[in-house]
């Protein structure tokens, strides 16, 4: 078990009693602005004339901090929400970063605290202190001069591993006696540490990302994704309003054919390892695609930066070898089961620790597929089946079928994949809805392989449908947002916030 850092009691300054949840944010952001501004201005400082900040001062670089106190009188309150309620009275804190960017979240979760448990909000000055890097936007501010990162660690604070963890998250936090309890899954620190990490592999701003994300594993469907933006952007109906890409290019309503064609060939995405492209709209409803590569280790990657922003759903929609002989190329599999063979996750969601398939989610995936196909009945049945899938680490683990058989026989697996398994076990891990709607692109079992030739006309063929699929099924979870957030992914012993 590992023992919490040091906590709000321990370190905090300023405390001060707010009144609403919307003052407490404000409060929030000023103590942050300031703290920022007081770090950047002290190393601007020291790169101009190499005066370091005195020990008064770097008390000033700390994240402001939230704390929620719950008393009840009389009988508890129960609530049927799956969050922004608590498990037992006491104190509730957490750091916290980028508060005006995370306000509608913050709000969302403060204001029932509030108004159905009566708790009481406090908002000072964090132990924790910024990393220097944090409060730079692109970081070659940092590059001038012959001043050294090692040199500026010396007199401001940087960023330390050991400080960044997941132990809210795994539940493996030893509680202090006195001490308050988490507040949220994810603290400053960690928000920090994920949201750069989020710009470095997507290649595109963290305020870009939507909170309804697909996730795939081939660049075919981010043609067909950018073109179905595009395509949102001529019509006076649609909610969408821009589409972002890798490198900071954007396209808005009322731009030529010319002038978009020439941005989306001048994105830099293949120097990112996992680009990112999101299509905007108001009122957090709009879609984020990361196109994740092969593999789990880049699903769990991705993963756990994008879980720090809290998104609504995350849906993996790629492509899967079928494994049963009465299967087709292109017939689509709706994963209710895994069989994690990742490895990547043992340690932290045991593979003995059931994954539940959300009822919300495969819904949506399955009307979804009826809407789009245009298929009912049994002849939706017919291209599409639910069953397990089995998510392996090895591409090519048909070379050991001899040893995979019996185990793939006793799971009833009807799929295989690299990548869905981990990013339903992180959905579980990180409290984020998931789900899994591959197509099959291959039956490596009925030798039917991918050769180029077949593989080009079903890509052409089946890669436009199975993404209208996957953002059909958006669409109806965003419909019906409250019921989505399940109480599956919640233990007996939760932080407050979602």
């Amino acid at each position: 078990m590992t023992t919490l850092p040091p906590s709000a009691h321990a370190g905090t300054l300023n405390r001060e009693r707010i009144a609403t949840p919307e003052a407490a944010v404000d409060r929030l952001e000023e103590l942050y602005a300031e703290a920022t501004g007081a770090l950047r201005d002290a190393v601007e400082r020291y790169l101009e004339t190499g005066v370091a900040p005195d020990e008064s001062q770097r008390i000033r670089f700390r994240y402001p901090e939230l704390s929620v106190t719950y008393q009840p009188e009389g009988v508890p309150v129960a609530s049927r929400r799956a969050f922004a309620k608590f498990s037992v009275p006491g104190v509730y804190t957490t750091t916290v970063t980028q508060p005006a960017a995370f306000r509608t979240y913050l709000l969302e979760q403060l204001r029932p605290l509030v108004s159905e448990f009566g708790a009481e909000i406090e908002v000072g000055v964090g132990p924790q202190e910024i990393p220097y890097p944090y409060v730079f936007e692109r970081g070659d501010e940092l590059g001038r001069g012959a001043v050294t990162a090692a040199e500026l660690a010396r007199f401001f604070p940087t960023p330390q591993l050991a400080a960044v963890g997941d132990e809210i998250a795994d539940g493996t936090f030893d509680l202090r006696d006195g001490e308050p309890r988490p507040l949220a899954l994810f603290d400053a620190v960690r928000v920090d540490y994920s949201l750069r990490r989020f710009v470095h592999y997507t290649g595109t701003d963290w305020r870009s990302a939507q909170p309804w994300i697909l996730l795939t594993n081939y660049h075919r469907y981010v043609d067909q994704f950018l073109r179905w933006g595009i395509e949102q952007l001529s019509d006076p109906a649609s909610p969408y309003d821009s589409v972002l890409l890798p490198g900071g290019g954007k396209i808005v309503r009322g731009m030529d054919a010319e002038a978009v064609e020439a941005i989306v060939a001048a994105s830099p995405w293949h120097r990112f390892q996992m680009p990112a492209y999101h299509v905007t709209a108001p009122g957090n409803r709009g879609v984020t695609l990361v196109n994740i590569g092969v593999g789990p280790s880049n699903a769990k990657n991705i993963t756990d930066h994008l879980a720090v922003l809290r998104p609504h759903a995350w849906l993996m929609v790629g492509h899967c070898g079928g494994l049963r002989q009465s299967q087709l190329i292109g017939d689509y599999v709706l994963a209710h089961g895994y069989l994690r063979q990742d490895r990547i996750l043992d340690s932290l969601v045991p593979t003995d620790m059931p994954i539940p398939a959300l009822a919300e989610v495969q819904v949506a995936l399955q009307e979804a597929a009826a809407q789009v196909t245009g298929d009912r009945g049994e002849a939706l049945k017919r291209r599409l089946r639910t069953g397990t899938v089995v998510t392996n680490d090895d591409r090519n683990w048909e070379l050991r079928w001899s040893q995979e058989r019996k185990r793939i026989n006793l799971s009833r697996a009807i799929a295989v994949d690299m990548e869905s398994g981990t990013i339903a076990a992180q959905g579980f891990r990180l409290r984020v809805p998931y789900g899994t709607l591959l197509c099959v692109s291959d039956k490596p079992l009925h030798g039917e392989i991918k050769l180029p030739g077949a593989a080009n006309a079903f890509y052409e063929r089946a890669v436009s449908e199975h993404l209208k699929i996957g953002l059909a099924a958006l669409d109806h979870l965003r419909a019906n947002r409250e019921g989505l957030h399940s109480r599956k992914l919640r233990s007996f012993d939760e932080p407050p916030f979602r």
